[in-house]
């Protein structure tokens, strides 16, 4: 396979670096108003190109940077000929800089503006919410929260300028309380933020604006992260060699399905066979081996009574995957020791990884992806579920940093965390939430990790090609009753190019 570099990435950024960026470049000349007024004229081509018919909008500005947007956006939509409800948030009389300045040219383009009240009503066919940027620190409260309170009980769309107001641009956390957009037109560098934890069920669609600001060009403004993207697909999965067979393929070996919890088991098993290794093999208590032989007699199912049975299946492939249906019981014990006392690359999910908290607690090794939901990586960071969910970024960066390896962090907007920095992987619906997925990423991966150059390439890829065919499976039949065993099949069309 193709070696994978970041150069076809979106870089992602904290809002401390935007602002540095914001900084950079009315530094090299472009005045801070100018450079405002391009933010509107952005976010307002934003709203012409998705609601073309409207014939009316409301615009609720706050006092700082964001609002000062709003209140230029207010007077092109007036020019427009649109009719125009300008709420601010604070007396414009009282505000100061670009921000005045950008409400005095609403007001002399005819835009009127009325004082925000909690029983005003909003009238536009579409809201814009500036009330809150990047720089908001702490949670919500007082007439800001009110108005966004009212922008969510209101039956209009949404256009969120830069961020939803109340989401966190470095976490993705609400802040108490974030205005659910239908789309967030965000400037100059995309926010990581935007795109895991809470914020994809606010953001709507994300519409990014770099203003023609090249942030890649300020080489000491390292992004904070990068956005996967579906073209590496291309760049990896080539047309395989006329000389290929199942002996170049890689040979990965699926270790789980403690007895009465098959099921994990043979969904990371076909998983992994329909992602394109050469050999499967599947060690597994011996009361499951008829149903994987009916299920997939592609796989090769192995009976193991132990921990000794399933050693000596390790030195003779290339991948483990261990943890799908382990149970944390003796049988597991035996067959996660048995797995980590091998020097083979491991994939390490489920119960794998609540062991690891509870008897490996120090245990550290590089060629290992770990792939814990929120639960997991609570008991393995030793927090809670609510810890590691108001930090994404940090809670996998933690883990990747104490424990090796690579750290794959599941839920909205999944997080990998690996030498080379940190990848955010934008796909993915509601439709995962059943039971199975995680043991059919845990398969993918380790079909992955057979056949790419580094464990950190088959991470991203593994990540990207689960999520991806969970959205063209959810497209195909919808979101509910969505099954893992879904996967596979829309899985190895994207593979196959």
């Amino acid at each position: 396979m193709s070696t994978l570099s970041t150069s076809s990435l979106r870089p992602l950024y904290t809002a401390a670096q935007v602002r540095e960026l914001d900084r950079r470049t009315i530094a090299g000349g472009i005045e801070s108003f100018a450079l405002m007024q391009r933010a509107a004229s952005s976010a307002w081509h934003s709203f012409r190109s998705r609601w073309p018919h409207a014939r009316s909008v409301t615009v609720i500005c706050g006092s700082g940077n964001n609002g000062g947007d709003g209140h230029v956006l207010a007077a092109l939509a007036r020019q427009s000929g649109l009719k125009v409800q300008r709420i601010s948030i604070k007396p414009i009389e009282v505000l100061q800089g670009d921000v005045a300045r950008a409400a005095e040219l609403a007001t002399a383009a005819g835009v009127g503006c009325e004082p925000w009240q909690p029983d005003t009503t909003l009238v536009g066919e579409v809201i814009v919410d500036a009330v809150l940027g990047t720089g908001v620190a702490g949670y919500v409260e007082g007439e800001v929260r009110r108005a966004i309170e009212a922008i969510n009980m209101a039956s209009q769309l949404v256009l969120a300028l830069d961020i939803p107001s109340g989401i966190s641009a470095d976490t993705g956390a609400v802040l108490g309380l974030a205005v659910e957009a239908t789309c967030t037109v965000t400037f100059i560098g995309d926010k990581i933020g935007l795109h895991t934890g809470d914020a994809p069920a606010y953001t709507g669609e994300i519409d990014f604006r770099p203003l023609g600001v090249k942030a890649r060009a300020f080489f000491d403004i390292p992004p904070t992260a990068w956005r996967l993207d579906d073209v590496l697909l291309a760049e990896v999965f080539k047309p395989r060699a006329r000389t290929s067979h199942k002996g170049s393929l890689g040979h990965v070996l699926i270790m789980g399905g403690a007895p009465g919890l098959g099921g994990a088991a043979l969904l990371a098993s076909q998983a992994a066979a329909r992602l394109g290794a050469g050999k499967v093999s599947l060690a597994t208590a011996p009361e499951h081996i008829t149903a994987s032989l009916v299920s997939c007699p592609e796989v090769m199912a192995r009976s193991v009574q132990g921990g000794a049975d399933a050693g000596l299946l390790t030195s003779q492939v290339d991948v483990v995957v261990v943890g799908p249906g382990l149970g944390q019981g003796a049988w597991g014990q035996a067959i996660l020791q048995s797995a980590l006392t091998s020097d083979v690359p491991l994939v390490v999910d489920a119960d794998a990884l609540n062991l690891l908290a509870s008897r490996w607690p120090d245990m550290r090794r590089d060629n290992w992806i770990l792939t814990p939901h929120p639960g997991e990586a609570a008991r393995l960071l030793g927090c809670s579920v609510a810890d590691v969910q108001a930090d994404r970024p940090a809670a996998v960066r933690t883990l990747q940093k104490t424990r090796g390896g690579i750290v794959i962090l599941k839920g909205a907007g999944s997080l990998v965390a690996g030498p080379s920095g940190l990848m955010v992987c934008p796909y993915g619906n509601p439709g995962m939430a059943s039971g199975g997925m995680g043991d059919v990423l845990s398969g993918m991966l380790g079909t992955l990790v057979a056949q790419c150059d580094t464990l950190e390439q088959a991470a991203w890829l593994g990540a990207m090609v689960h999520a991806r065919a969970a959205d063209d499976a959810a497209k195909a039949t919808g979101e509910r009753g969505l099954l893992a065993s879904d996967l596979a099949s829309y899985a190895r069309v994207l593979i196959n190019p």
